[in-house]
């Protein structure tokens, strides 16, 4: 249980804040006013969102914004820090800071214009999320500005590739925003935090996720076997099975029958989930077949692990890094000879240079096993080479210099961890990364930072080296843990 704080004597008004942090999970909502501040992890997804909402509203206002209520009564064409009150269904005290307000045409308290609230959107569609947030804003505004708000704006992007959308505020969406504000001060009234979710996919994105964690383990909750999300998690709960350890305790036959009334998929899967709750409530892996793992690094000269640093939202794959490892005189590893080469994919230069560039390094190492741990390497590599040009047969022979470390492992090997992600794997190892709390997120903030520094001179230009350097430093440990995974599978061989 979390560590809480005094429940106050007088209730706090509801904020924009808890209701986005209670669309995503009750329970967020409930640790973000009484848990326990120490127990909070920083982690890099709220600052990515500020920094491409920046970008968004730099785009649509060029010009610096005006700043609360002065700015708003001077007509400023947008608006940043303007606190706004009011109340919520039966009566409920409400606050909330939108990120920008824009001026349109219109009559207001203020003079003939009026103002509209403008949001950033993540991702790709417009969530349930962003749609009740700006539907508060839209409320308090109206009131506040005493002029109706029928419209919010949602942006997406940056430059010539900003999108613009028109959400129309009321209807439907203000029922929403209605119930959901009943719910959430319903959820923060108990002196306990509700429940953990169900599918625990997305708490990577959390800043409690340490503290859930740590929860989920201590009670055996499903989520914690790995192939176990929220649906399936609600079959089992079903039938009877609440924990990792009811689930061991399972026959596998029984459960793939009572599993089968939701489709025999579920009937196909029963077996391998209870033998995974199995190993991870004994803690010993378990082989899977016959023969080795990785025989084809039994000839090998030596191997290059691969692993590609990416910004999903601009589809860019930004550096390629290589771990070249050589044989030694006795025929094992050269672990400590072991040389990083980070190739960068500088968009200016164009995508045709850096193919260029990985043929010529792959060029240098004919015969070499290319190791990368999951698909994403070799399909970005692969769908580079075919959009510059090369040939199916070229494209055959990389594909075939490609051997998938993550695939292997779950083809050979059961292990006792609740995700069969690198992290999570290595980390059960023992491999520790040399930058505590890195992960691909902060990796991509810092590349982005890196290219908003780069060119700059005097102090700004040493920082911007030095994230260079992290992402390096976080990129050559992704190959490193990669090849502990490597490691171990050779040794158990």
């Amino acid at each position: 249980m979390p560590s809480l704080t005094p429940l106050p004597r007088t209730p706090l008004p509801l904020t924009d804040r808890l209701l986005r942090s209670w669309l995503r999970c009750r329970r967020r909502a409930w640790l973000d006013r009484f848990g326990e501040p120490g127990e909070r992890q920083w982690n890099a997804h709220r600052a990515l969102a500020l920094s491409d909402q920046l970008r968004s509203f730099q785009t649509l206002l060029p010009q610096r914004p005006g700043h609360g209520e002065a700015a708003c009564a001077g007509g400023a064409p947008g608006v940043v820090g303007l606190r706004l009150r009011g109340q919520g269904p039966q009566g409920l005290q409400v606050e909330s800071h939108p990120s920008l307000l824009e001026r349109i045409a219109g009559q207001s308290r203020w003079g003939e214009f009026a103002y509209r609230p403008v949001l950033a959107r993540q991702g790709r569609r417009l969530t349930r999320e962003a749609r009740v947030v700006l539907a508060l804003w839209g409320r308090l505004l109206a009131a506040h500005q005493q002029a109706p708000v029928p419209h919010g704006l949602v942006l997406a992007g940056e430059g010539r590739a900003l999108q613009r959308e028109r959400l129309a505020l009321g209807g439907g969406l203000q029922h929403q925003l209605d119930e959901s504000l009943q719910r959430l001060a319903a959820d923060l009234d108990p002196a306990t935090p509700p429940p953990l979710v169900s599918d625990r996919k997305k708490c990577t994105l959390c800043s409690w996720r340490g503290l859930c964690d740590q929860e989920a383990a201590a009670m055996g909750h499903l989520s914690e076997v790995s192939g176990i999300g929220g649906k399936r998690r609600e079959m089992l709960l079903e039938q009877g099975v609440t924990s990792l350890a009811d689930l061991a305790a399972r026959d596998p036959e029984q459960l793939a029958e009572a599993l089968s009334g939701y489709g025999e998929q579920h009937r196909e899967i029963a077996a391998e989930l209870v033998a995974q709750a199995r190993v991870q409530a004994s803690g010993i892996p378990q082989r899977l077949g016959e023969g080795l793992a990785l025989p084809e690094l039994a000839g090998a000269p030596g191997v290059l692990l691969y692993d590609i640093e990416s910004d999903p939202d601009a589809r860019d794959d930004f550096l390629h890094g290589f771990l070249v490892l050589e044989r030694d005189g006795a025929g094992g590893w050269n672990e400590t000879g072991a040389r990083y080469q980070p190739l960068l994919a500088l968009q200016e230069h164009g995508e045709q240079r850096l193919w260029q560039r990985l043929q010529r390094f792959l060029a240098r190492y004919p015969g070499w096993p290319v190791l990368h741990y999951g698909e994403t390497e070799v399909i970005g590599l692969v769908r580079l080479a075919q959009r510059q040009g090369a040939t199916e047969a070229e494209v055959q022979q990389l594909r075939g210099r490609m051997l998938d470390v993550h695939a292997r492992l779950r083809r050979y090997w059961r292990l006792p961890v609740s995700s069969y992600g690198l992290k999570a794997v290595a980390g059960w190892l023992g491999f520790a990364w040399s930058q505590k709390g890195v992960d691909g997120a902060r990796c991509l903030l810092w590349w982005r930072q890196w290219r908003q520094w780069r060119g700059a001179g005097g102090s700004r230009g040493q920082a911007s080296r030095h994230q260079l350097q992290r992402i390096f430093l976080y990129n050559r440990d992704d190959s490193l843990a990669t090849w502990a995974v490597v490691r171990w599978l050779l040794a158990h061989d």
